[in-house]
């Protein structure tokens, strides 16, 4: 499914394949690589609740802050909350700058192989083949409870929504 008329890069409309989820129903499975190369799905995540922090790539300023902020507070929302930010970029670069940056309190997980989470969570990008940034929220019962896509790629996610939604999500 084409969606068009959702983001925009620096002002640019893009085209997003997949369909969006709604929230209040099942999250959809999708199939991705850990930075060991292991294939790593939703089922694997069961009973946590998890935020999925999307970004074109780490390698740029927008997507290093956001990965760097939802790092920071993972540690404020408790054992029962995993954070995996989620990208196109190879799961070797994933490594390098979880590293560099010091970030370890978020799992990267690579969508470079198919665009299963893009296609299934409707934020792969037609034109660039990268993933719009986004936020969702998945209860520990794995219902989709919150969705954010940022309309222009280059902007920041609603922290403050994305946390809260998760928080909720815990109750």
């Amino acid at each position: 499914m084409l969606r068009t008329g959702i983001i925009t890069f620096q002002g640019n409309p893009l085209t997003l394949l997949g369909s969006e989820p709604s929230t209040g129903k099942p999250a959809p499975d999708f199939s991705v690589l850990d930075n060991a190369l292991q294939k790593r799905t939703l089922a694997d995540y069961k009973g946590n609740t998890l935020i999925f922090s999307v970004v074109p790539s780490l390698d740029t300023p927008v997507c290093d802050m956001q990965t760097r902020h939802f790092n920071n507070k993972a540690a404020a929302l408790g054992e029962k909350v995993r954070i995996l930010a989620v990208s196109c970029d190879l799961p070797f670069a994933q490594a390098r700058w979880c590293g560099a940056a010091g970030v370890s309190q978020v799992q990267t997980l690579s969508d470079h192989y198919d665009l299963s989470f893009g296609l299934a969570y409707g934020v792969a990008i037609k034109e660039l083949r990268l993933l719009a940034r986004s936020v969702f929220v998945v209860n520990g019962e794995g219902v989709l409870t919150y969705r954010q896509i940022v309309p222009e790629v280059t902007n920041e996610v609603d922290f403050a929504a994305a946390l809260a939604a998760a928080e909720a999500a815990l109750k």
